[in-house]
């Protein structure tokens, strides 16, 4: 149904900020002025600029977007500044797209690119206030790391951490627990 892809040279910047708009158009009307609500296509880039930068295509529209990033080490946010860690922002789904699954195959992408990478953690913020996406990003296995205060946002974020690293297995069982089927 959808498919996946880097950002090329010719993508239209325009249309990716439009979409940017439209998907954070809901969190704007809860009062939530995040970036993507209404940056420019310069903001756009900037944002974009060093990452790795995934689009999601429905046929021949655009569905949805992520772009996740090694350290920020410029980054207002000290955990994002953090030498073993992958920063996932703009995470984006046309309001149309919603609800198919998109938004958790986008997230799944950024984080096996982290791993890659060789971060064992990934990072992310989000407002406080935006409950419903606090609760879809710890049923993914972030936490509540932090309290974030943006300077130029009136809310107040969280950045929230996922562990990327796999715990080996054991190498000996434990005679106490056994399960049947």
């Amino acid at each position: 149904m959808f498919t996946l892809r880097p950002l090329r040279e010719t993508d239209s910047i325009e249309r990716l900020t439009e979409l940017l708009h439209q998907a954070y158009a809901q969190l704007a009307a809860m009062g939530l002025r995040y970036t993507a609500v209404d940056q420019s296509p310069e903001v756009t880039r900037r944002r974009i600029r060093g990452g790795h930068y995934l689009l999601a295509w429905h046929q021949d529209e655009l569905a949805g977007t992520v772009t996740v990033h090694r350290p920020l080490l410029t980054s207002h946010c000290p955990q994002f500044r953090q030498p073993d860690t992958a920063v996932l922002v703009q995470l984006a789904v046309a309001p149309r797209c919603q609800g198919l699954g998109l938004g958790e195959w986008l997230m799944q992408a950024a984080e096996d690119w982290a791993r890659a990478q060789s971060c064992a953690a990934i990072r992310l913020d989000t407002a406080r206030d935006a409950a419903h996406l606090v609760r879809r990003y710890q049923r993914r296995g972030y936490a509540v790391e932090a309290p974030l205060q943006w300077p130029d946002k009136a809310y107040q974020s969280v950045v929230m951490v996922k562990s990327l690293e796999t715990l080996p297995l054991p190498t000996t069982r434990n005679k106490d627990c056994s399960a049947t089927s």
